[in-house]
């Protein structure tokens, strides 16, 4: 918790942007020092500072300086993104998430193959080599092989599945439950 500012110290940054006298029991003070005049000209901007005030005063004092860093938070991002504010960087943590996944599931696979090939070693003109790019790689199908009837549309996962280390416009579900035998949903 920063420190406490009152009228014979620096005014805080919600005093001092507001223009009035920062009082002893400032409700700001502890949250918004003098040397961050920003953070309150974001949260001010986006929440005002009457609305702050009755949160802050509605809040247990233990839960105000989470509640001041989760508002700071919400107003940067909003300031920075008017229309999706924080669920934009959300958004696009958990893409890059899901991606650095894809990528890690793809190098795991490589490995098993790998190591598999160790194990049983194909002949030279069916082996892959260390230097081929993950891209040139035949991709199996994310159907796998029919087997059993025909017609009864029964199908095995393939052990080893690549993907691509950029998300395709046609694959954002990543669960196979609504996947259809033409490969997408109609």
């Amino acid at each position: 918790m920063a420190s406490l500012s009152c009228s014979y110290n620096s005014p805080c940054a919600a005093c001092k942007f507001l223009r009035r006298r920062c009082m002893p029991e400032c409700v700001f003070a502890p949250y918004f020092p003098p040397e961050e005049p920003q953070k309150f000209a974001n949260v001010h901007k986006i929440f005002g500072a009457s609305n702050v005030t009755k949160l802050l005063n509605e809040l247990l004092p233990q839960q105000r300086e989470d509640a001041v860093n989760s508002l700071a938070y919400e107003a940067e991002a909003r300031v920075r993104d008017p229309v999706y504010g924080c669920v934009g960087a959300i958004t696009f943590l958990q893409r890059q998430v899901q991606r650095l996944q894809k990528e890690l599931d793809a190098a795991n696979a490589e490995l098993l193959h790998y190591a598999c090939n160790e194990i049983s070693p194909l002949p030279t003109s069916l082996a892959i080599s260390p230097l081929t790019p993950l891209q040139q790689i035949p991709q199996r199908t994310q159907f796998g092989a029919r087997f059993g009837n025909e017609g009864s549309g029964f199908y095995r996962q393939s052990p080893i599945n690549y993907s691509f280390p950029y998300s395709l416009p046609w694959n954002n579900d990543t669960s196979l439950e609504d996947t259809n035998e033409g490969g997408g949903s109609l």
